[in-house]
């Protein structure tokens, strides 16, 4: 698969992290980052990291090159990626977060590549895709949205559960670690909660989850609330679900049946251990439920609780998502 980063960001660098150090089930060929920051300043990020540590092996710049793990990759400072030449690039990793309207978008496939994977929720998209809820809705489209990281980590729990027992009604709340759309001193936002410094306050606010849950599984339409908490930490983020089911289970068989069914995904993880947010950074799964946190009232009310790195999880998603993409026969 060969693919180029367009925005070298937390998400753009956390997945050429991961082709660098995770098993891939198959050559990962990168073609080209593109990002306007000096090159200088994206091999610094890369090389030290806050949240991931150092990067393990030796990073190097040439003349307008990355050079890591063995891989030379070529860097551009374009803001219209359109007059980059992307020719024989299967999928453009777009990163950046401006991709909101299909001009923008589609400037990887103007330049070339085959395919475009946008790294959150963007309307420019042909579909919206969640491994382990809607990845058959993919076809073949050419410009994809890979969700959010909450929508990543609740439409699968979602899937499955309404798979089980029906889903009547639920509500989410997802307690999420502070992210760069959050000041780190009080300075005007358009939500007056979010302008408040993130690491120092837990923050109220909405999540892109309740609106995309709508589209990545519409049976459920209309059926699912949710709302957000910031938290002052920097990685690793949890759902909290309370859900109606549609068909009474006993405690026991809800959580022996939901456990089962679980460890059959490809997306989603379960402990038995009592563990804490820093427990679970790098995992690269979309959620991990926690098992001692399962509660049921009766046999129609039940509550699930997992765990998610934002980052790590959500970057293996697109890398997954790429693959697939590449599977399908081009438009």
């Amino acid at each position: 698969m060969k693919i180029a980063i367009n925005g070298f960001g937390r998400i753009g660098r956390t997945i050429l992290r991961q082709i660098l150090t995770r098993p891939q089930p198959g050559p990962v060929d990168v073609a080209l980052i593109n990002d306007i920051a000096p090159l200088d300043m994206l091999s610094y990020l890369f090389r030290y990291d806050s949240i991931f540590g150092p990067y393990p092996g030796e990073v190097r710049t040439g003349a307008e090159t990355l050079e890591v793990g063995g891989h030379v990759i070529p860097v551009s400072h374009v803001d219209d990626l359109s007059r980059v030449d992307l020719s024989g690039v299967d999928v453009l990793l777009d990163c950046t977060g401006v991709a909101r309207n299909s001009d923008v978008a589609a400037r990887g496939l103007t330049a070339g590549a085959g395919k475009v994977l946008i790294s959150w929720p963007s309307p420019a998209a042909e579909v919206t895709v969640v491994l382990g809820a809607n990845e058959d809705r993919l076809g073949n489209a050419r410009i994809v949205s890979n969700a959010s990281c909450t929508t990543n980590a609740l439409a699968p729990l979602l899937r499955v559960i309404d798979d089980l027992a029906g889903v009547e009604r639920a509500h989410m709340t997802t307690i999420h670690c502070y992210t760069n759309s959050q000041p780190m001193v009080d300075a005007p936002r358009d939500d007056f909660a979010r302008s408040r410094a993130g690491a120092l306050s837990m923050v109220p606010t909405t999540t892109s989850a309740m609106r995309l849950i709508n589209h990545v599984l519409p049976e459920l339409a209309g059926r699912i609330s949710g709302a957000a908490l910031r938290v002052p930490t920097a990685s690793v983020s949890s759902v909290d679900l309370v859900v109606q089911l549609a068909r009474p289970m006993p405690h026991d068989t809800f959580g022996t049946a939901l456990h089962t069914a679980v460890r059959a995904t490809s997306v989603l993880g379960w402990t038995d251990e009592p563990l804490v947010s820093s427990d679970l950074r790098a995992r690269p799964e979309s959620l991990v439920i926690a098992g001692p946190e399962l509660r049921m009232i009766g046999d129609r009310q039940a509550r699930v609780f997992g765990w998610y790195d934002n980052e790590w999880g959500f970057s293996a998603r697109m890398l997954e998502v790429a693959r697939l993409m590449t599977a399908a026969p081009q438009g």
